[in-house]
């Protein structure tokens, strides 16, 4: 079974992730793509095309519905389900593809693991952010706050937000088996602020935000 992961999130919500087995062609046969959602197709290139298409056949399974709900983008670019009141982000990083879903603002990042993250890690984080590293987990806890960052770009929806000047992840002890930090986006009169979940899922590092209020 393609999915590996679906779970409810608290207070309500639902988080998948899907490993990719399956041709281009199985996923064109099932989803029954939009025109729009097919001229979007048409843009990509290589892999990531059945990683785009995976990430909407995970939506698809665990939304429970008969017929599939099509994806828009909204004037930012933010994904949406026609006909759901429910907030959606999708993710997908070499062989996975992950999604989440909630009545609220929420968004996912799955991140295969490279080391050379660490020479970037300056141009994402803030100071104490990076005090915060330990040498023997460094690059699998750089990998979280990046996960972290781009979950909450993705939740905010809106785009020109600065990593170091408007996300800002409360310092954390990263743990190998997962845990839990706090997340704030503060964007001149905007403030929003954020549950964030990290877990290790074989090589990859899952993080995912749900909005607590803003």
């Amino acid at each position: 079974m393609p999915i590996i992961l679906h779970e409810h999130i608290q207070p309500e919500g639902e988080l998948g992730i899907w490993r990719i087995e399956e041709t281009e062609a199985w996923f064109r046969d099932g989803l029954a793509l939009s025109d729009a959602e097919q001229e979007q197709l048409a843009q990509i290139r290589g892999r990531r095309r059945v990683e785009w298409l995976a990430a909407r056949q995970l939506v698809h399974d665990m939304s429970g519905r008969g017929l599939r709900a099509v994806f828009y983008k909204d004037e930012f670019g933010k994904p949406h389900l026609e006909g759901s009141a429910y907030q959606i982000s999708i993710s997908h990083s070499g062989g996975l593809a992950a999604a989440i879903a909630a009545p609220f603002p929420v968004g996912v990042d799955i991140q295969n693991i490279v080391p050379r993250i660490s020479h970037l890690a300056h141009k994402f984080m803030r100071p104490d952010e990076l005090a915060s590293l330990q040498p023997a987990t460094r690059i699998e806890h750089i990998h979280v706050y990046w996960g972290a960052k781009e979950a909450l770009y993705k939740a905010y929806g809106r785009r020109a937000l600065d990593f170091c000047a408007h996300i800002h992840v409360g310092p954390f002890a990263y743990s190998p088996a997962g845990g839990e930090c706090e997340g704030v986006i503060r964007k001149d009169a905007y403030e929003a602020r954020f549950r964030l979940r990290y877990a290790m899922v074989e090589d990859f590092v899952l993080v995912y935000a749900i909005g607590t209020g803003v």
